[in-house]
Formats: structure tokens, sequence, C-alpha cells
């Protein structure tokens, strides 16, 4: 029976190369945990014990660390993670109405994954990019100066190339 609430099991062992380099190096948490989200997408809860136990950090530290920096995620993010700025710049610039065209196009609000998997919204403080603004990043490519015909545009050839297998 397969059953929601049980606990989703990683492949650990494709973490313990990094944590073979670092597990016994002072200060080397945010390190293992940045490799870790490259690995798996986010932070299992499952990886989180293993790093414990591997490295003698306690799971609340852990957990303390990878909720204070916005860069770690604890739930899977869709295939193409959308960070929009919310900055002074941005804000000033329209990244409401930025945001407002996602969550109709999308059918998600920040913080939500699309049902088929495709999308995740965040919305995040700063992007540094102030003279783009409005700026939106998707993945490790930056979009900026938007209108929401253009971030129309941008998500639906995005999707486009998903169905295609790009």
């Amino acid at each position: 029976m397969d059953c929601a609430c049980q606990a989703q099991k990683s492949d650990l062992s494709l973490l313990d190369g990094v944590l073979d380099t670092y597990a016994d190096v002072p200060g080397s948490l945010i390190t293992i945990l940045q490799h870790a989200q490259e690995i798996y997408g986010y932070l299992p809860q499952d990886v989180i014990r293993y790093i414990s136990e591997r490295t003698g950090v306690k799971p609340a530290k852990i957990m303390g660390v990878a909720t204070f920096y916005t860069q770690f995620r604890l739930q899977p993010v869709g295939k193409y993670l959308i960070m929009l700025c919310k900055g002074t710049a941005c804000h000033v610039n329209g990244s409401d109405g930025i945001e407002k065209t996602i969550t109709e196009t999308l059918g998600i609000k920040d913080g939500e994954t699309t049902a088929d998997g495709l999308f995740t919204l965040k919305n995040v403080a700063c992007l540094g990019c102030c003279s783009l603004s409005p700026v939106m990043m998707i993945n490790d490519e930056t979009y900026g100066t938007l209108t929401p015909d253009k971030t129309k545009k941008i998500l639906a050839e995005l999707a486009a190339a998903a169905k295609e297998g790009a």
C-alpha cells in the first residue's frame, strides 16, 4: 500500500562524496546543504537526518540553518523555479502586476507549484538587478524590464519547451 504519509526515501549514497569531503570540516554545514540541495532539488527530511548522523550536527541546528537562509528549500519545486523580485525598485516599477500575471496565468500563488510540477513561484526580497526592474529569475536565467505581456510570453515559451522535452 502506497501511503502519502510515508516518509520519502532519498538515495543517500548520492551525498556520500560530499560528506566524505566536508563532514569533519568545521563550518562546512552551509556548503553541505548547498550540495545536498543541488543533488536532490531541495532538502528532504531523510537527507537532513543523514547529514546529522554523518556530521554530528543536531537536526534542529541543521533545520535552523536551512530555514534561516532563503536559498534553501524544504519542499520540492517545479522544473522552473520563478523567483520574482519584490524589492523596492521592482515594486515601484510594477512587480505586483507581474505577480498578478503569473498567478492568473499559472493558477498558483507565492510558494506554490503548478499541478503538473512545471512551475513554482517564490517571491524574494531582492535579486540585485535593480536596473532591470521589474525582474524575475527562472532557474539560472534572468528576465528584466518585465511587462505582463512579456511575462506571459516567457511562461508560454517555457511550457512549450517542457512539452517538447527540451
